[in-house]
């Protein structure tokens, strides 16, 4: 069953949600763990894309657009995503799926783990309750990292 880890940073930015995500995506990498990033929009995917060729110097992490990976066979460990395009994941198997939307992602359950990545919005942390409880009441192994 997919271990659920909730990240709460203190911060309401939504820039430090996404450079948190790029240095958990990097901590899976180092593990040889694939990922799969699933972002609230086409625009915030094309963030955090752009953010994983900068977040921290001298760093890179091999990704793509979810999009661009149906061209071609699938070689990098990271793969970013977005709700409005569903079905992004379809053909991968992946260690780890961070989400950064306000929903319960489809298909979570086929990860070993899912990332719930939260800051200190009052919105989101309502939204995050909502998503604790839903997989708290179905079981799911849960853990909080307050940063």
């Amino acid at each position: 069953m997919t271990q659920v880890d909730f990240y709460i940073l203190p911060e309401t930015s939504e820039e430090a949600r996404l450079t948190f995500a790029c240095r958990l995506a990097g901590k899976a990498v180092q593990r040889e763990l694939g990922v799969f990033v699933l972002a609230e929009s086409e625009t915030d995917a094309r963030k955090l894309d752009e953010l994983l060729w900068t977040f921290a110097q001298n760093s890179f992490i091999p990704h793509r657009l979810a999009w661009d990976a149906e061209k071609t066979p699938v070689t990098e460990p990271v793969i970013i995503g977005c709700t409005s395009r569903k079905g992004d994941d379809d053909t991968h198997d992946w260690d780890l799926m961070i989400n950064l939307t306000g929903e319960v992602p489809d298909e979570f359950g086929r990860y070993e783990r899912l990332a719930e990545v939260l800051d200190a919005d009052p919105a989101r942390r309502e939204h995050g309750r909502e998503r604790y409880r839903y997989y708290r009441d179905r079981g799911y192994e849960l853990k909080t990292h307050q940063l």
